[in-house]
């Protein structure tokens, strides 16, 4: 039994080692995934929610160059390393965009920088500010790689760290609803009956509801935030894997192996972990796979609705909330960057799902 389990698992990936498109959004979501995890390190702008904004340079475009200015301040916050790298800098350092400079007699000179052929304003500011009187590494050419958005952040660090909800939902909502899902599943297949009966009428009752309105209500009752709007996702997807389990179990429950474990004693429950569920998680990974990508989706349309992650953590639904007015002002890129970011993640998740169907699939194994 065991070889022929560990048999067909290595036939289902050599099949989807052959699937260009499965492999192709493994590893898109890998690499979605590390920049998740490490959002601060590799953004231009490491402060907390990549939140740094310049009000003289917003909307501007992708490959927008301008000299800044950082001042420096006197009192720093003790930060650990690991705060740093997983929740980004606590922002006390002020950035001036300016236009020019110039040192003079131990004065440091700049003309801030204005939009639309305006002249900016001329301040001075002493040497002694900077230490050691060392200006030169307090000025700067930033280039925003994407433009910055309406605020005049650095609008490509605020899509990396927005990837963060949009990945994490999906694992934090997916988890949340296998644990009930299969729960309820199994009980209701295993058992029959009154049990059945009361975990079904559960089942109809959650699914004759618009998710989108119950995760609404759900968040109502928690409040917005952000492990609020995870909690309530996926409190809301675990029906369909509840109805996968149940039908499985159903279907399995009184073969030859299952009657054989009862006969030598076993209880249900290690009947059901031991015996039943490791020969049904195939459909369960698929639908698993799908509920990631409407876990993003959903979130982004709560982002969108103001009722997600709030601000000014940055989210991509939250993003094209904020800018999609601009489509019409010439500057649409503002909300199809973040619009083409959750397509594409949900995309992969919807191909490695359709791969994995086709790679667990035991029927195509059997001729074989």
């Amino acid at each position: 039994m065991s070889n022929t389990n560990n048999s067909l698992t290595s036939l289902a990936l050599q099949k989807f080692k052959k699937n260009f498109w499965g492999v192709l959004s493994f590893w898109f979501i890998v690499i979605v995934g590390f920049v998740s995890v490490f959002a601060y390190v590799i953004t231009p702008d490491n402060s907390q929610n990549a939140n740094q904004m310049h009000l003289s340079i917003h909307s501007k475009k992708p490959g927008f160059k301008v000299v800044m200015l950082s001042l420096p301040s006197k009192n720093e916050t003790a930060q650990s390393f690991f705060d740093k790298l997983f929740f980004g800098k606590i922002n006390q350092t002020e950035e001036l965009p300016i236009s020019d400079y110039k040192i003079e007699n131990e004065v440091l000179s700049y003309t801030e920088y204005a939009s639309d052929g305006l002249v900016g304003q001329l301040k001075t500011l002493p040497l002694t500010t900077f230490p050691n009187q060392e200006v030169q590494n307090y000025i700067k050419e930033k280039t925003f790689l994407f433009g910055t958005d309406k605020y005049g952040r650095d609008y490509f660090s605020r899509i990396l760290v927005g990837a963060r909800i949009s990945f994490f939902i999906g694992f934090v909502a997916v988890f949340i609803s296998l644990v009930i899902g299969i729960l309820l599943g199994s009980l209701a297949g295993y058992f029959g009956g009154k049990t059945d009966a009361i975990i079904m009428w559960l089942i109809n009752v959650t699914w004759s509801i618009p998710t989108l309105l119950l995760v609404i209500a759900i968040t109502l009752v928690l409040g917005k935030g952000f492990w609020q709007v995870f909690i309530a996702v996926g409190l809301t997807m675990w029906v369909e894997v509840a109805r996968v389990v149940r039908g499985q179990i159903i279907g399995v429950k009184e073969m030859q192996y299952v009657t054989a474990a009862r006969a030598l004693g076993y209880n249900d429950f290690r009947i059901i972990t031991k015996h039943i569920l490791p020969n049904i998680m195939a459909p369960v990974i698929v639908i698993s796979a799908a509920n990631f990508a409407a876990a993003i989706l959903i979130e982004s349309g709560l982002s969108f609705l103001g009722i997600g992650a709030q601000p000014p953590m940055a989210s991509w639904g939250a993003m094209i909330k904020d800018h999609y007015n601009y489509i019409i002002l010439g500057k649409p890129y503002l909300a199809l960057i973040p619009g083409l970011c959750i397509m594409s993640l949900v995309m992969a998740f919807m191909l490695i799902g359709n791969t994995l169907r086709d790679a667990l699939d035991v029927k195509n194994y059997e001729s074989s």
